[in-house]
């Protein structure tokens, strides 16, 4: 840290203490410094780029007004990818294929994550995109172009190492006026026509880096090029913050009664509501589900403890389960059991082979999707 200056230059969001020795320490807030060491205590040769290192793992920020839970926390849990590269053409590559890495992974998590030009900050570097998923809580103020909302990242297989294709998805996603209030632009927002320009709340959930040779020229990180000079190596560094996209996901999506999670990210795919936990028939045909769903690596959160079923709703709308099983004895004397999908409110009645069978379906669906 104190290599590449940021030691003095980071600011009081950064950690340092002193122990009784008077040495120095730090609670690492970003960790480029310590990935850059490891690169040049190990890589020396061309051969060896292009080259991607992953740092996962928690992190400090001494915040001055930690709130919002896991949302600007002190201490929070960020998956990082910190790439090598010979030269600025082929990291721009590696930047390019993971801000369209970042739009399919945010897309499969079932949020719209809108990449947009951002401020380098103390990390530095020659140019950002943070992804932001629009919420009323958001700390961020974002300005953006409408007809962002209506992109697809798309479903086709794409070869990450065919650059021609990977820049053609980025150049679609940021054409279109995009940026976070720091690098606003009133002048050029107003070039947007009227019923485009959109001005919201939003919350980060990602952004990456491209910063050359920032650190690894004061650490001489080099290698051999091919004509044989030690040249330094260019970097980028690209993060999502994992504990902070829990309370992200759920400021996105939610009602009055809860939270609705994404079906791809839902901690249990189906809630089981055992309605009479005292009647043996409800408790056959309940074990009867929990087994076969279990059997089949569906993820059931089974409720058959002794509360009252207004309560029983209450908390599994709470939880925010994609789809929740009711088992009741008035339904079984039908010979049926209820499904009620959580995001539309819709309820079914169906025998219980034709609903473990609708449950199935659309548990698969979701697994191949």
């Amino acid at each position: 840290w104190q290599e590449s200056g940021r030691y003095d230059d980071y600011g009081k969001e950064m950690l340092r203490i002193n122990d009784r020795q008077d040495r120095n320490y730090l609670y690492g807030p970003t960790n480029e410094e310590l990935i850059t060491d490891i690169f040049r205590s190990n890589v020396s040769s061309y051969k060896d780029l292009p080259l991607t290192l992953y740092h996962i793992q928690w992190k400090f920020r001494d915040e001055l007004r930690p709130r919002f839970g896991v949302m600007r926390g002190r201490e929070f849990y960020m998956k990082d990818g910190y790439n090598f590269d010979l030269n600025e053409k082929e990291a721009i590559h590696a930047y390019n294929r993971h801000f369209v890495t970042y739009l399919r992974t945010f897309n499969r998590m079932g949020l719209q994550a809108i990449p947009m030009k951002a401020e380098t900050g103390p990390i530095g570097g020659n140019y950002s995109h943070e992804f932001l998923v629009l919420a009323n809580t958001g700390e961020s103020t974002v300005f953006f172009d409408k007809t962002l909302l209506h992109m697809d990242t798309g479903q086709e297989k794409l070869d990450y190492n065919v650059n021609e294709d990977i820049e053609k998805l980025v150049k679609k996603f940021t054409m279109p006026y995009a940026r976070t209030e720091d690098t606003h632009d009133e002048n050029l927002f107003l070039e947007v026509s009227e019923e485009r320009r959109i001005e919201s709340k939003a919350i980060e959930v990602g952004q990456i880096f491209y910063f050359g040779t920032k650190y690894s020229e004061p650490m001489k990180a080099t290698v051999v090029n091919p004509d044989g000079k030690r040249v330094p190596v260019h970097m980028g560094s690209h993060g999502i913050g994992v504990s902070r996209l829990v309370g992200a996901i759920i400021e996105a999506s939610h009602d009055e009664k809860g939270i609705i999670w994404p079906e791809p990210v839902a901690p249990f795919f189906a809630g089981l509501i055992n309605l009479n936990y005292k009647d043996e028939e409800c408790l056959r045909v309940c074990k009867k589900i929990y087994e076969k769903l279990g059997a089949n690596g569906i993820d059931i959160l089974y409720d058959d403890t002794a509360e009252r079923p207004g309560a029983k709703f209450a908390k599994m709308d709470l939880i925010g389960l994609p789809w929740q099983i009711v088992v009741g004895p008035k339904g079984l004397a039908e010979e049926k059991i209820e499904l009620v999908y959580r995001r539309t409110g819709e309820t079914t009645l169906l025998p219980l082979g034709k609903a473990l069978e609708k449950l199935t379906l659309a548990h698969n669906s979701l697994a191949e999707g």
